[in-house]
C-alpha cells in the first residue's frame, strides 16, 4: 500500500490529497496542518522552516513513502530543510504553480497569490523563467485564504470580487499561486461564469509525487481541463485507500466539518478512516 504524508499551514493541502486520490484511489494519506501558525506568509524564514520540520516529523513517524509540502510559501522557504533532513530515505516533493503551463498557451494571464507571495522574488523568478513572452498580472489577495480556513463563504466572495477588480478586462486566464484558492474553483469561474480559465498545482505534484515512488501512472488519463480547473470525482469510498490520521499543530483530530463548504472537502470526509475521529 502507497502512503504519503501531506503538510501545509490549512486547508490548502486538501487539493493535492484529493488529486491523490483522483490519480491513485488505494493510496493512504495522513494529513500534518498547522494552524497554530497560520498564515506562513508572516513567519521568518528561520520560524518557517521550524514549523514544516515540525509538521514533517508527524508524518514521519508514520512511514510514509513520500512527504509533500503543499503549500507555495513553505515550499520556497523551507523544501530544502526538509529534504536535507529525510531524503533520500524518503523523497520530498514541494509545490509550484503553474506558471509555466499557463504561459505554454501564449495568452496573458494573472496570478493570485497572498500578498507575501505576491510580492516576493520567488514569484518573480518564476515569471521571469517561463511567462517573459507574456504579459502577468500580480494580483494579491488578502484574506482569501484565511477566509477558506474559516469556511466564510461571505468572505470568499468578497475576496474574489475583489481579486477580479485588480485584472485589466480581458485577461480570461488565472494561476492559482496559493494552494488554498484551488478548494474555491468553482466560486472563482462562477464570479465570471464562461470567461475563468485556471491553472492549478494539485494534479501535477500528485503525478510527480507518484512518479518520485514508483506509482505507475499508464491507467490515469488526466485532459488539460481536468490539470487546469481540478481532479473533479475521486474514486468511490469503497476503494481502500483513505486518510489514516489528521494533525493540527501536532495535535490528532479529525477532519473538519467546516470542509463540506467545498467539493474537495466533501469528497476528503468521505475517505477518513473511522480510527481518526475515534482518537480525537
Amino acid at each position: 500500500m502507497t502512503r504519503i504524508g501531506l503538510l501545509d499551514s490549512g486547508l490548502g493541502l486538501l487539493g493535492t490529497a484529493d488529486a491523490l486520490f483522483h490519480l491513485s484511489p488505494t493510496v493512504e494519506l495522513i494529513l500534518a496542518m498547522d494552524p497554530d501558525f497560520t498564515p506562513y506568509g508572516s513567519l521568518s524564514t528561520e520560524d518557517l522552516e521550524a514549523r514544516a520540520l515540525h509538521s514533517a516529523a508527524v508524518l514521519a513517524d508514520w512511514e510514509p513513502d513520500a512527504i509533500v509540502i503543499a503549500c507555495n510559501t513553505a515550499s520556497v522557504q523551507a523544501l530544502e530543510a526538509v529534504r536535507a533532513l529525510y531524503e533520500p530515505d524518503i523523497p520530498v516533493i514541494g509545490t509550484v504553480p503553474a506558471v509555466k503551463m499557463a504561459a505554454g498557451t501564449g495568452e496573458d494571464f494573472a496570478i493570485w497569490a497572498t500578498p507575501a507571495t505576491t510580492g516576493s522574488a520567488y514569484q518573480q523568478n518564476l515569471i521571469d523563467a517561463f511567462a517573459a513572452d507574456v504579459r502577468v498580472a500580480k494580483v494579491a489577495c488578502p484574506g482569501l485564504a484565511a477566509a477558506i480556513n474559516d469556511a466564510d463563504l461571505p468572505a470568499i466572495d468578497a475576496a474574489i470580487d475583489a481579486a477580479l477588480d485588480q485584472m485589466e478586462p480581458g485577461m480570461e486566464t488565472i494561476v492559482l499561486g496559493c494552494t488554498h484558492y484551488g478548494l474555491v474553483a468553482d466560486r472563482i469561474m462562477a464570479a465570471r461564469a464562461g470567461a475563468i480559465t485556471l491553472f492549478d498545482s494539485p494534479i501535477p505534484v500528485a503525478k510527480q509525487t507518484l512518479r518520485r515512488i514508483g506509482v505507475d501512472l499508464a491507467a490515469a488519463s488526466t485532459t488539460s481541463a481536468e490539470v487546469a480547473a481540478g481532479p473533479g470525482q475521486t474514486g468511490g469510498i469503497g476503494d481502500s485507500g483513505g486518510i489514516l490520521a489528521t494533525f493540527a499543530s501536532g495535535r490528532r483530530i479529525s477532519l473538519p466539518e467546516t470542509l463540506r463548504a467545498y467539493p474537495a472537502g466533501r469528497r476528503l470526509l468521505a475517505r477518513e478512516r473511522p480510527v481518526n475521529r475515534a482518537s480525537e
